[in-house]
């Protein structure tokens, strides 16, 4: 009896601990299959999250793609436009070099031809120089014409042409070391002597002044005038004349002629001996020509006084030494054009 009442005593108190622990276990299952719903709901509202992200991002994707063909597709037609233009550069740029190279040998040419021009230039301005220096005695002229061809080889600016340039300069020296003679105005006031021989008056061409028949015959009548001229006629067959010089030469026609042309010729030969520079041949016809002036042409004559005044100061002047020689820089040029001709040939 003893032992059934310690069974029935033992068996109510396990049940209540059972049932503790299946709570127990009951609300742990309860929780965990909470978290695991609240997971997979948590995991579904993500992945919807993320399902819809990606939805948005391939969207996104696709619409980049759409621009990406269209601008792929622009892409290709430009580059198909920039293919033809460039072959049409590369066209223009073949047709261009070719342009390039005829204008290259167009402008040797070019260049030559006005190297050449400018040579023939030179050699012609030296020429002259050469020419005013010797026959008319132009220093002033020469050194003018030598200074251009210098500047004109300047602007060639060529060191080849040193020796040439050098050589017109030490020309342009010898010139500015010469003394300045006016010959240009010597030989125009010679020229001006000259052209006024014919019109020179001659001591023997001489008329006493002839009375005015008016003033006598003033008032008179017809038949009184007629009478008066007759007189007046018949005197002047006579000619009564006082020479004041005994040695007045009286010339012939012919001889007057060729007083006036012998005295050309002494003006001309004074010319030329200023010309070239000739001291002693230039005083020589100068003297005379005024010794023939003073002698056979009337000296009360305003136009023998002034030519005879214009040989007195030219008698006085100096025409100066020989002029130096500046035909070297011409001969160089010569020189140099020749050289140049054969070693273009």
């Amino acid at each position: 009896m003893a032992d059934q009442s310690d069974d029935k005593l033992v068996v109510p108190a396990a049940r209540p601990r059972l049932s503790l622990f299946a709570t127990m276990v009951l609300l742990l299952a309860l929780a965990a299959f909470a978290l695991a719903a609240w997971q997979w709901f948590d995991s579904r509202r993500s992945f919807g999250l993320l399902e819809r992200e990606v939805a948005k991002r391939l969207g996104e994707v696709d619409a980049m793609s759409r621009d990406t063909r269209a601008l792929a597709s622009q892409t290709r037609d430009t580059m198909g436009d920039v293919n033809a233009r460039l072959g049409q550069l590369e066209a223009r740029m073949f047709e261009t070099q070719n342009q390039r190279l005829a204008l290259e040998s167009l402008y040797r040419d070019l260049s030559r031809s006005r190297d050449e021009w400018t040579l023939a230039e030179v050699e012609q301005v030296l020429l002259i120089a050469n020419q005013q220096l010797q026959l008319a005695g132009n220093v002033k002229a020469a050194l003018i014409a030598l200074e251009t061809a210098d500047a004109r080889l300047a602007r060639m600016d060529r060191p080849q042409l040193t020796a040439l340039r050098r050589m017109i300069n030490q020309d342009m020296d010898r010139l500015r070391a010469a003394p300045y003679v006016d010959i240009v105005g010597m030989a125009l006031r010679l020229d001006n002597v000259l052209s006024r021989v014919d019109t020179l008056s001659m001591v023997m061409e001489q008329r006493p002044v002839r009375p005015n028949p008016e003033t006598d015959a003033a008032g008179s009548g017809f038949w009184r005038r007629l009478w008066r001229e007759g007189i007046q006629d018949l005197r002047d067959l006579i000619r009564i004349q006082r020479i004041e010089k005994p040695e007045l030469p009286l010339l012939s026609p012919d001889q007057a002629f060729f007083l006036r042309e012998n005295l050309k010729i002494r003006l001309l030969g004074a010319r030329l001996s200023l010309l070239a520079h000739d001291q002693a041949s230039f005083r020589a016809d100068l003297k005379a020509a005024s010794e023939w002036l003073g002698h056979y042409y009337d000296g009360g004559n305003k136009t023998v006084a002034d030519a005879q005044a214009t040989l007195k100061q030219l008698l006085q002047s100096d025409v100066g030494g020989p002029l130096p020689d500046i035909s070297a820089s011409l001969d160089a040029a010569r020189n140099f054009k020749l050289v140049r001709e054969r070693t273009l040939r």
